[in-house]
């Protein structure tokens, strides 16, 4: 089985530190703060992802071949969040994701955009709102190229080439799933 190329994961991934290495000068010159909020590796669609990995198939000869060599990545996808203060009870949201390959799937590098404010209803309490969304991170499966002899050669769907399904109908169970794209978060906190 053969894979088809995807290239151009360094170079998203470049771009969107670039535009956050640019956010971040703009922040400084404008006298803003700009805070770290999170960071971490790993992600739902990096969970199942990797849970395309499980089972495999057996050849003709009975060897047995697994498919997770080919879910198993290097870089799993990294999440970096980030606050730039504007004023007091403002902030603009932003953060980005490195996105994550291997032989058979891609995450797409992200970018996250959003806004924090706060208000105060009495001194001891404050109402919080923030508002996020998320651009690209979507998860894609790889065909392979399989040979199945004299009836030819398929582009099919890795982990249901051995199936009883015909090799052209495994092509649309391939995995594409998009990552939770608005986020709204609402708290209210009250002190006595």
């Amino acid at each position: 089985m053969r894979e088809r190329s995807n290239i151009g994961v360094g170079f998203c991934a470049a771009a969107l530190l670039s535009g956050a290495l640019l956010l971040a000068s703009a922040a400084t010159a404008q006298e803003w703060t700009t805070s770290l909020v999170d960071i971490h590796q790993g992600s739902p669609l990096s969970d199942k992802a990797r849970g395309l990995g499980n089972g495999g198939y057996e050849l003709q000869s009975g060897s047995w071949v697994s498919f997770n060599h080919w879910y198993s990545a290097n870089w799993v996808d990294m999440h970096v969040d980030l606050l730039t203060q504007i004023t007091p009870d403002t902030g603009i949201l932003w953060g980005f994701g490195t996105g994550e390959q291997a032989e058979k799937y891609r995450i797409e590098p992200s970018l996250k955009l959003g806004f924090l404010t706060q208000i105060h209803p009495n001194p001891n309490s404050t109402l919080s709102l923030s508002v996020t969304s998320t651009i690209g991170g979507g998860l894609t499966e790889k065909p392979c190229e399989a040979d199945y002899g004299d009836l030819g050669t398929y582009s099919v769907n890795c982990r249901l080439a051995a199936g009883v399904t015909a090799p052209e109908e495994t092509l649309k169970y391939l995995v594409s799933a998009k990552p939770e794209t608005m986020h709204l978060w609402l708290n209210y906190r009250l002190t006595f």
